[in-house]
């Protein structure tokens, strides 16, 4: 592989699939992933795409609902880039051969919570994984493009203050590769939580690596948690579709009552209420799940829209044709990120950042269902405008590979087990401190406890050797180097991601969204402002753009 691109795109989902499309044609690219198999969030996205493509729906409408969903905290420039731009998606995504539902009168859609209309366009309730595939097949067109599967990125390369490339574990060899401009499209940190509906490779690491390099991150206290995911005990926490609520389903508790009848729009309130309702019912009747009644969407329905949900649950014992399922909230979607602007630049010159990864200030305090595919697509078509500056100077290249690590110095510290060990206890800290309900005294000591553990986590011989490896050089490593330095960098980039979560969380002193203080239950005015947080700075607030 060359060691120089014009650009290089950090993640295969829809957002990094999409950036590859739009970026100018003539520059050269690399699309990377750090996974070689296939599922990303953005494919196992069920619900859909929301976008006005009818007489009866309005822009201002799915503005105004966007608004209402952030609590505040939308900016509403962004806002209305997303609502304006998004059919003129829909057309892309048709050019491309995207197999969107249809009825007799033109695209099917459907309604999802806090909408005011049916603008949800569906591929049955596996519409991720059609627009994953309708734009994969679309990227292998492209000209200039290469793109590799397994090759993940470790760090951010810098110089001068700006971002000129990338390192990379490529094989068992470490390098680094340089770029005119990098694009992180790596997705959210749901796997952060012990309870999530997001893949393994969610795990943040896109924001971890670009606040390690200088750049601003922004809401990270504000994190979505899906009211119903599938809660079978040593099962995977799959998403039931908010749709299949949309089309008729309803939630009851352990005594066959409503959890969320109190709820202004019951089953289609809010996400953020929903789950905070459903919280507190299990641990008022001491439960691990409510249930989910799929029935009254009819059994018709369900076969034909949602034919994923019924093969899955059927795959584990359950028919949800037949019965209610079991059902609880899990992490879901991240609303804060990478702090871009509305050409999806961020703060550190030569970085950009497209998709959950990026605060663009769309989403504010809580993401309205269905918007977040097309901000992937949104954004990403804004770096066609992509035009390179001349790059700062960097160090010459230095022929060969630095010394290899000794075996000893390589090997001490923690082992493999133990790595993972450390990793699921953080997502069970994160789980108790920082999921649906957080409490300010908890969050407080957590934050201190993860940022010891980091301290000390960060001397490991091969983390600082992959860190301090110059510009130009490789570091060859064995196959059991290679697996230990990429579970040390999971574990650093989690208990990084972790820390900015709680400091973020403790520092808003008030409830907004997906951001729940128990010791501080209500929204307050002062706090109508984003958080950001930069490398060696105390956290600090900026107005939302009301324009």
């Amino acid at each position: 592989m060359a060691s120089h691109f014009d650009v290089v795109v950090v993640g295969s989902g829809a957002a990094g699939l999409m950036t590859c499309l739009e970026l100018p044609p003539d520059l050269q690219v690399l699309l990377l992933s750090k996974s070689s198999s296939p599922p990303s969030a953005s494919r196992w996205a069920q619900g859909g795409i929301a976008a006005v493509t009818s007489a009866e729906d309005s822009f201002d409408s799915h503005v105004a609902d966007t608004l209402r969903a952030g609590a505040g905290l939308c900016d509403q420039e962004a806002v209305a880039v997303l609502v304006r731009e998004a059919p003129a998606c829909v057309e892309r995504l048709l050019q491309l051969g995207m197999a969107f539902d249809r009825t007799p009168e033109g695209l099917s859609t459907t309604l999802e919570a806090a909408h005011s209309h049916r603008r949800v366009l569906h591929a049955q309730d596996r519409t991720g994984g059609a627009l994953v595939d309708a734009l994969e097949r679309e990227v292998q067109r492209r000209p200039g493009l290469v793109q590799r599967k397994g090759i993940p990125v470790l760090q951010l390369w810098v110089e001068n203050g700006c971002c000129v490339g990338v390192q990379v574990l490529e094989g068992d060899r470490l390098r680094w590769l340089r770029a005119g401009a990098v694009v992180l499209a790596s997705g959210g940190g749901g796997h952060l939580f012990a309870h999530t509906t997001n893949p393994a490779q969610a795990s943040g690491d896109g924001v971890a690596m670009a606040w390690s390099a200088g750049a601003a991150v922004r809401d990270l206290e504000f994190v979505q948690f899906h009211p119903t995911a599938l809660m079978l005990p040593g099962a995977p926490h799959f998403l039931i579709s908010e749709a299949v609520r949309g089309e008729g389903a309803r939630l009851f508790d352990a005594a066959g009552r409503s959890p969320v009848s109190r709820l202004e729009g019951g089953d289609l309130a809010p996400r953020d209420q929903v789950s905070r309702a459903l919280a507190r019912c299990m641990a008022e009747q001491g439960v691990t799940h409510v249930w989910l009644d799929l029935r009254p969407v009819g059994r018709e329905r369900l076969e034909r829209q949602f034919p994923t949900i019924l093969r899955r649950c059927r795959e584990l014992g359950l028919d949800p044709c037949e019965a209610r399922i079991p059902v609880a909230p899990a992490a879901h979607y991240w609303m804060g990120g990478i702090a871009t602007d509305l050409q999806a630049a961020t703060s550190l010159p030569g970085l950009y950042a497209v998709g959950e990864v990026a605060s663009t200030g769309v989403h504010g305090a809580n993401r309205l269902a269905s918007n977040s595919l097309m901000e992937c697509l949104v954004f990403a078509r804004r770096l066609r405008r992509l035009r390179l500056q001349p790059p700062p100077p960097v160090p010459l290249p230095t022929s060969g590979p630095v010394a290899a690590l000794a075996g000893q110095e390589a090997l001490a510290g923690p082992d493999e087990p133990s790595l993972m060990a450390a990793i699921g206890e953080l997502r069970r800290l994160c789980w108790q401190v920082a999921g649906v309900e957080r409490r300010g005294v908890d969050l407080e000591a957590a934050l201190r406890r993860v940022r010891r553990e980091r301290s000390g986590h960060e001397r490991s011989a091969l983390l600082r050797r992959a860190h301090d490896l110059p510009p130009g050089r490789e570091l060859p490593l064995t196959p059991a180097q290679s697996r230990r330095l990429l579970l040390l960098q999971d574990l650093r980039q989690r208990l990084v991601l972790a820390e900015l979560l709680m400091e973020a969380a403790a520092f808003r002193g008030e409830s907004r969204g997906g951001h729940f203080r128990t010791d501080a239950p209500a929204p307050q005015p002062f706090w109508r402002r984003h958080t950001v947080q930069l490398r060696g700075e105390p956290p600090l607030t900026t107005p939302v753009d009301s324009r």
